[in-house]
């Protein structure tokens, strides 16, 4: 990195994951790589899902994110995908959409725990320690965000830090779930790149 650059220049690699990867995860895709751009940072944001891949998103969730404003480019092309072993190791970030995410990736990569998080939990725990300040590197912000963090958390059926999932739910649903991820990661990126 040349003298005089702030780390949040740095692109930092960003991996969504829900269940299907075909509503959650790919909205949080699309909007935080969309809240990056309009800052002019470099962030290399991904979606992946827990389930075996290969199916196109659903057309109301591309109908809820273009009533926000979120539309083509890569919405109609959107293919769902497993999430990968190279995936979960390559991202400096890893958010899932509800604890169950988080709970699986912990069991499978336990290495992982610093840097996987809900994102109401993200953005409710950077809310309280603040934003990542300049040339702070995302690991030592990570860990202050962790700090008394339990895994006992993910346990339970409390959904306080889950992103409702709208399969099979009225448009309406699709439309609730998208406002609230585009508001958790408008939060996110205020965080991430204050």
């Amino acid at each position: 990195m040349g003298s005089g650059r702030s780390l949040h220049s740095a692109p930092i690699r960003v991996l969504f994951v829900c269940t299907g990867n075909l509503h959650r995860s790919p909205m949080a895709q699309r909007i935080l790589s969309d809240v990056a751009a309009e800052r002019g940072i470099p962030a290399e944001v991904a979606s992946a899902g827990l389930l075996p891949g290969g199916h196109p998103m659903p057309p109301e969730t591309q109908e809820a994110l273009s009533a926000l404003g979120y539309g083509e480019p890569g919405l109609k092309g959107h293919r769902s995908r497993q999430v990968t072993d190279v995936d979960v190791t390559t991202s400096d970030l890893i958010v899932g959409m509800a604890r169950d995410h988080v709970r699986e990736l912990a069991v499978w990569r336990p290495e992982t725990w610093d840097r996987t998080f809900t994102l109401k939990e993200l953005v409710r725990r950077g809310e309280a320690v603040g934003g990542r300040r300049a040339n702070e590197g995302l690991p030592s912000w990570l860990a202050k965000v962790g700090t008394d963090r339990d895994r006992q958390s993910l346990l339970g059926s409390s959904a306080a830090d889950d992103v409702e999932d709208p399969i099979g739910g009225p448009p309406s649903t699709f439309e609730r779930t998208a406002a609230q991820i585009r508001g958790l990661c408008v939060s996110l990126g205020t965080l991430l790149w204050p």
